[in-house]
Formats: structure tokens, C-alpha cells, sequence
């Protein structure tokens, strides 16, 4: 596979990841970056040497550069994102794809009718221990899914000011759910709350998801609890499948209970080497802006329910 020149536009905590891993990448060839921080472009360009830009429109002229990573703050995900493909470059968005749905919606149509490639950082997909378990509930292992309960709570980041902790963790946990079920969402019922004094947007919610197959998912966040942890727990007709996203690690019980061993593997380099594949061999990628849209329309979901205190269907959303 040919390296592909790339960029990233914003290089906070994520955009440095990206960098990271596309300085080591075969695939990449990383050739500049770009924020409004004069010191975080200095600390990139002196740790990785590629060039940097207070002006992300400079990085974007550059005829070179063939792809960009966008790891702004979500409420300048539509007009970086939009720049970039009126530039002709592919895009990796960072989660969520927009702030709205109508700016998703736009940046869709936008890439479609540019004939590049709209990517959504949904990073856990490519946790090694997901794809397991979208394995073992593909081959059967627990028989049918019935439920499914998620809880991914830790301390108040410093980092986040623009979103809630339903659009930035929330997120992960339903779009998960709607891989490994591989079904629609009929309703969503949310409630959710602030409590921290630092947070200006909800710091905990409970959101609880139906499915046209008449399965539930159940997801608890928050930015209260002073540890780290990221768990899920599928139950099924045989069995149940447990899932630590830090560990990396699947326990499985009932019926066809069994040790599994799970070569572990950094997400985003698999995510970005994805990316990559996809701009390469002119293809689909393996999460595309409307599984970007379609997870953040289940969050805007649960916002609206938490408001209104009743179940919201995502066909509301489009009325």
C-alpha cells in the first residue's frame, strides 16, 4: 500500500494522538498540522517535524496533502470539514461527526457530490475486544441478543468545554450497540443532569435504547465517578459476553462458556489504518458519515427525551 500524505487539523489531546500514530504509520506520510495554539504547533513540529499552520485553510491548499484527520471541537467539525472537501481532501471526523443534524447531513451530501471519502472516528469499533465479540455473537455463541448494558464513567476532563457527557461518551456505547446488534433503534429514553460546577452541560445520564428486534440497551456515563472504567455486558438466549474496553479483555459465560485470548492492538491505529485502506483502493470506509449521523441522532434523542421526560423515536427527529 502506497503512503498517503496527510494532515491533521487541531492537535489538542486526540489530533496529538493522530499525529502519533500517523508519524509511525507505513501508510502515512505525515506532512503537516494545524491549531490555533502557536505552542501546541511548535511542540509538534519540534516532537514530529511536519509543518505547522495557525490557519487550517493553508494546510488545505496544499495540493500534496490527500487527507486530513479533523480533530477541532465538535461545534467546528461542519466548517473545517466543509473546507477540507471543497479542497478535494478525505476526511476522518473525529466523534461526534457534527453539532447538528443538519450539518451532518450537509457534510454527507457535500462528500458525496466532491467524490471523496467521509470517515467517522468511532474509535471503539476497532477495540480488539469488539471486534471479538462482534465475532462470538455473529458465530452464535450466546444465541440470540437481548440486552445489553454499558457503563463508561470516569472524572471530569479538562479538555471538554463545548458538549455534554452524552455527546462525547454516550456516543461511543450507542453506536457499539447498533453494530453488534445490527438492528434500528425504535425509541430512546434519556435522563440526564448536571451536577459539577465546572461542567456547563449534563456531567451524567442513563439512556436506555429499543430495537426493531425487540431487544434493549441500557447505557450509563457520567463525569462524577473519581475512576476510569469502560464496560459492557451483551446478554443473550445462551449466554452472556463481558467486555472491558480499557483491558481489551471478553469473558464469556452460559452454554458455550469459554476462555478467550485477544491480541491486543491500539484502536486508533487500526482506525486510522482503515481510513487509509479505504482512500487507497477508492472504497467505502468501514464507518461512514451516516453511521456518524445515525449515532449522533440516538444522543440528540436522548437530549430531547431527557427535556420532554418521555420516549423519543428517531423518525421525530426528521419531522
Amino acid at each position: 500500500m502506497k503512503a498517503i500524505n496527510v494532515g491533521v487539523i487541531g492537535v489538542g489531546a486526540m489530533g496529538e494522538n493522530h499525529v502519533r500514530v500517523y508519524h509511525k504509520m507505513e501508510e502515512a506520510n505525515l506532512m503537516a498540522v494545524s491549531d490555533v495554539s502557536e505552542r501546541a504547533l511548535k511542540k509538534i513540529e519540534r516532537k514530529y517535524g511536519a509543518k505547522g499552520y495557525t490557519d487550517y485553510n493553508e494546510l488545505l491548499e496544499n495540493p500534496e496533502i490527500e487527507a486530513v484527520s479533523v480533530c477541532v471541537p465538535t461545534t467546528f467539525h461542519h466548517s473545517v470539514v466543509m473546507e477540507a472537501i471543497k479542497n478535494k481532501k478525505h476526511v476522518l471526523v473525529e466523534k461526534p461527526i457534527a453539532f447538528t443534524l443538519n450539518e451532518a447531513e450537509e457534510m454527507i451530501a457535500a462528500a458525496k457530490e466532491a467524490g471523496v471519502i467521509l470517515a467517522t472516528g468511532h474509535v471503539e469499533r476497532f477495540n480488539p475486544a469488539v471486534q471479538k465479540a462482534k465475532e462470538l455473537i455473529d458465530d452464535g455463541v450466546i444465541g440470540d441478543i437481548v440486552s445489553a448494558f454499558a457503563k463508561r464513567v470516569g472524572p471530569l476532563p479538562p479538555r471538554i468545554k463545548d458538549v455534554g457527557v452524552a455527546i462525547d461518551l454516550a456516543i461511543h456505547d450507542l453506536d457499539i450497540m447498533n453494530y453488534l446488534f445490527e438492528a434500528d433503534i425504535t425509541q430512546v429514553y434519556g435522563t440526564m443532569n448536571s451536577i459539577l460546577d465546572d461542567c456547563d452541560f449534563e456531567d451524567h445520564a442513563e439512556i436506555m435504547v429499543s430495537f426493531d428486534n425487540e431487544s434493549t440497551g441500557i447505557i450509563e456515563v457520567n463525569w462524577l465517578t473519581p475512576y476510569k472504567r469502560r464496560e459492557l455486558e451483551l446478554t443473550g438466549t445462551d449466554g452472556i459476553i463481558s467486555v472491558d474496553y480499557i483491558k481489551q479483555s471478553i469473558d464469556v459465560y452460559g452454554k458455550f462458556a469459554q476462555d478467550i485470548e485477544i491480541i491486543h492492538e491500539e484502536p486508533l491505529k487500526e482506525e486510522l489504518k482503515s481510513f487509509l485502506n479505504a482512500v487507497v483502493n477508492d472504497k467505502e470506509p468501514e464507518i461512514t458519515g451516516e453511521d456518524g449521523l445515525k449515532a449522533l441522532k440516538m444522543v440528540i434523542a436522548a437530549n430531547r427525551s431527557s427535556k420532554e421526560h418521555r420516549p423519543i423515536s428517531l423518525d421525530e427527529l426528521e419531522e
